[in-house]
């Protein structure tokens, strides 16, 4: 069989003829091929950006740091450190940060940094090859303005826009108005606020104090010899007198910490983008089922006129392809405009839960080429056996309707015999998967399964009511209805998908809600929280204590530290103590048995330690495991500094409590242990008790302290700024799944058109029977609107499943947070309500369309 390009090429040219005189029929189908793109890639730029970012992220104007100095006590370095370093000739970069209020109480994040040494490190593609060197800086940057510690700081041009478009006046931070200065967006600034540190020190309150400074090693020497650099820094720093015992020298992970803690975030948008492609592929399937059927006499006629089935259906296939082709061009471009659209929501969300910087986007043609093969190979899969089945037309049928195959009903019933099979053992593999990849693959099992129920669901609900209808017309009506549950399967199926996605969401978001408010109001028992600068925290502590209205001063130390067991290799975690009354009466546990003496008396002795859930899931950590800590070194290794983690005291694991929101893995000690090793002695934060009006403590800790109100937060304050962070994290989802109902609603406007258009001379023939226009109009809304009623109650147990599912299995293992379930009924209600009268406008626009059209040409034609 001889494949001639020459025919193949005369049947595009007919099939496009036929498209000209029936746009709806090519319009179907790119629409859900557009729908379908511009929904993965939109996803896919927003998480490939993020994730590059990550590997990318670089110092404000300045290349990326090969190591960070801080102090181990978590207090601020002295500037001193910098200049030690700069003379001793390496290239070094000081930073400061800190958080500051406006006047409508508003925090804001200000980073500070030496300007002239940011801009005079060239960036460089390759920063282990290439020396720096001195570049001009750019022109839109003030170097002067800025050298000379006036009010301003800089910001991506987009940025300032924004801001002056919502701005009233200009914007004052810590009482200082400040000059915006708009910058390059290639400079990489994104939604930072940078100010030279001249006057940052002087807006944070930090004078000659900096955050960590970034070390640049570019020798071609060094580059791989990370303990030479580290000598390097270190005889530095003791050739100025200084101790470097008390500075950590981090080193540069090139993102893979911030990839790691964000992975099933990111997972959970690919997820929700690929449920979204799905939908949309079962528009552009329902525009080619359709297409296909209403083209069964052109395919005969041209098998009839000569064209081997071979190139018939090869020139399918090519249409096909075409197709795919103009869809995935028009959806890859709406999609990286959809992307823009996310960006700033994952910014925010990835900045307040995990602290990353997302650098300005940028789109690869790579993404298109993955779009378009996912598309082609998915729409050619699914119409394949559509293809096969019309390219074996026999030649006698003529112009006849072509004989279903299998019978409807038995169809329907294998659909939902291998949607039973498929949840019966997705319900057996939950139980033994704990690993969240496994989990949301088996919840896309779940996913598919759902859809092949609701042909027979439909099928059965609709037998069932037919009894019940009076004879006449309404009895028709519902009988008929049997006759359109094949051709609007697939459309219903993508409402029911986008119906169940929004069911659960709203389950998940909704549970989480009130869980996190349980837990914030068992853990907030102060009135008011305090988080200022490190080093201010002992003058401070001793003001409050003098204090006669504060009734209690509660004190929270915090330091990073690694964590190891038997099986595992270090894990980073964060090790917390705090006072003992914190400890035992706002630690929501998961564990029982946390109430005996015998428990408390253990843990404040220092045998045993208490670890956070997500800590617990992601490493398989149980009460009475034995665990160390390379922090609480024994007395002989605080000795012999060399000694290894194989040498630190074992302690055992005695409760797991309930931790939300906290991307690292926590471990909480007791005060006294703390105090007996080398740890930051003074606390990061303060917590007090206060009998009288909070606000008059605020304002005294402002006007005697130095404070500002960015770092000072009451227990309302922290809920409110909890519920609102939480709620943007689920945000993304909750508008992906909007935007997945709403391809669905178009989906299913589209399969109305088309199969209206079909429908026109039954129709016209109840006409000539007498019945009006109206009652057309209404008996037709009705039958659609029926068969969206069974759709939605379908979808809320099948959403409730994934709610449940989501909760218990996909964010317990992906974030380790423990939800109470609950039903939140009145938003199904709203759900089912909005899906109800979508769907309606959906249908009943084109049956209005096409009734108005004369009745009897439709007999006419198809006597033809």
């Amino acid at each position: 069989m001889k494949l001639s390009l020459s025919l193949i090429s005369r049947c595009l040219r007919v099939f496009g003829r036929h498209y000209l005189k029936a746009p709806i029929q090519a319009s179907a189908i790119l629409l859900g091929i557009i729908l379908a793109v511009t929904l993965l890639i939109g996803v896919k730029a927003t998480n490939e950006n993020a994730k590059q970012s990550y590997g990318k992220a670089t110092e404000l104007l300045s290349q990326r740091a090969s190591f960070y100095l801080s102090n181990n006590d978590q207090t601020s370095l002295d500037e001193g450190v910098y200049f030690a370093l700069r003379r001793a000739g390496i290239p070094a970069l000081a930073v400061i940060e800190g958080i500051v209020s406006d006047p409508q109480g508003r925090s804001w994040k200000v980073t500070g940094s030496d300007i002239m040494a940011a801009v005079s490190i060239k960036r460089t593609s390759n920063t282990q090859t290439a020396k720096p060197t001195s570049t001009a800086p750019s022109k839109s940057i003030p170097l002067q303005r800025l050298l000379n510690a006036q009010p301003a700081v800089m910001m991506s041009a987009s940025v300032v826009d924004k801001m002056n478009a919502l701005a009233k006046g200009p914007l004052v931070l810590n009482d200082i108005p400040l000059e915006l200065v708009a910058v390059e967006e290639n400079l990489g600034l994104g939604n930072n606020m940078l100010a030279d540190i001249s006057f940052a020190q002087q807006l944070l309150q930090m004078p000659q104090q900096l955050s960590y400074i970034a070390i640049f090693f570019t020798e071609p020497t060094l580059a791989f010899d990370i303990d030479a650099q580290k000598n390097i820094v270190i005889n530095a720093l003791e050739e100025a007198g200084l101790d470097s015992r008390k500075i950590i020298i981090d080193r540069q992970d090139d993102g893979e910490s911030l990839s790691a803690l964000t992975n099933s975030f990111h997972l959970n948008l690919d997820a929700m983008s690929m449920l979204a492609f799905v939908v949309g592929l079962f528009i552009a399937y329902n525009g080619v089922r359709y297409s296909l059927m209403k083209r069964q006499k052109l395919f005969i006629q041209l098998l009839q006129m000569g064209i081997r089935r071979h190139n018939l259906l090869a020139a399918l296939v090519l249409e096909i392809v075409l197709l795919v082709i103009i869809g995935s061009i028009v959806g890859f471009i709406m999609g990286l405009q959809l992307s823009q659209w996310l960006q700033p929501m994952v910014a925010i969300t990835l900045a307040q839960i995990y602290g990353a910087k997302l650098l300005p986007g940028l789109w690869q043609w790579q993404w298109y080429a993955q779009g378009l093969g996912l598309t082609l190979f998915a729409s050619l899969a699914a119409c394949w056996p559509l293809l096969l089945q019309l390219s074996r037309i026999p030649l006698a049928q003529g112009g006849q309707r072509q004989a279903q195959l299998i019978p409807l009903e038995k169809r329907f019933k294998q659909q939902a015999l291998a949607a039973c099979l498929i949840l019966a053992a997705t319900a057996v593999l939950f139980n033994m998967t704990t690993q969240y990849k496994l989990s949301l693959l088996l919840l896309g099992l779940v996913t598919i399964a759902i859809p092949l129920l609701l042909p027979m669901t439909i099928n059965l609900g609709i037998k069932l009511l037919i009894p019940l209808m009076p004879k006449g017309i309404w009895h028709y009506v519902v009988a008929e209805t049997k006759e359109i549950i094949a051709p609007l399967s697939l459309a219903m199926m993508a409402i029911l998908l986008a119906l169940c996605a929004n069911i659960s969401m709203n389950t998940l978001v909704g549970s989480f809600e009130v869980t996190l408010k349980q837990w914030l109001d068992a853990r907030l028992h102060a009135d008011l929280y305090i988080k200022p600068n490190p080093n201010a925290v002992p003058e401070i502590n001793a003001w409050l204590q003098a204090e006669p209205q504060i009734t209690a001063i509660y004190q929270q130390w915090t330091t990073t530290a690694k964590l190891e067991r038997e099986a595992h290799s270090s894990i980073p975690v964060s090790l917390v103590s705090r006072d003992i009354y914190s400890i035992k009466h706002t630690t929501a546990f998961k564990s029982p048995s946390t109430t005996s003496a015998q428990f408390w008396q253990q843990f404040q002795q220092g045998e045993t330690v208490l670890i956070s859930e997500p800590l617990s899931i992601k490493y398989q950590l149980n009460v009475g495991d034995l665990i160390k800590i390379d922090k609480l070194q024994s007395k002989l290794s605080q000795t012999f500094a060399a000694k290894e983690i194989k040498d630190t005291p074992t302690f055992i694991i005695s409760g797991i409590y309930f931790d939300y929101g906290n991307p690292v893995g926590e471990v909480i000690i007791a005060p006294s242990v703390w105090q007996q090793h080398t740890l930051p002695q003074h606390p990061i934060s303060l917590a007090v008790n206060y009998q009288g009006d909070i606000e008059a403590l605020q304002q005294a800790l402002i006007s005697k302290q130095g404070l500002s109100s960015a770092h000072m937060y009451s227990q309302q304050g922290i809920k409110n700024e909890a519920i609102s962070m939480f709620t943007k994290t689920f945000s993304i989802t909750v508008v992906l799944n909007s935007l997945t109902l709403m391809v669905a609603t178009i989906g299913l406007f589209s399969a109305c058109i088309m199969l209206t258009q079909a429908r026109l001379a039954p129709l016209a023939r109840l006409y000539a029977l007498g019945v009006s226009r109206t009652q057309l109009r209404v008996m037709v809304t009705s039958q659609m609107m029926l068969i969206v009623l069974f759709t939605c109650l379908l979808a809320l147990p099948m959403g409730a499943i994934l709610g449940y599912l989501l909760i218990n299995k996909v964010t317990l293992q992906a974030f380790g947070w423990s939800i109470a379930m609950l039903w939140d009924w009145p938003a199904y209600g709203r759900v089912v309500a909005i899906a109800m009268i979508s769907c309606l406008v959906a249908v009943a626009l084109p049956l209005y369309w096409q009734t108005r059209k004369p009745l009897i040409s439709s007999l006419q034609q198809e006597s033809l």
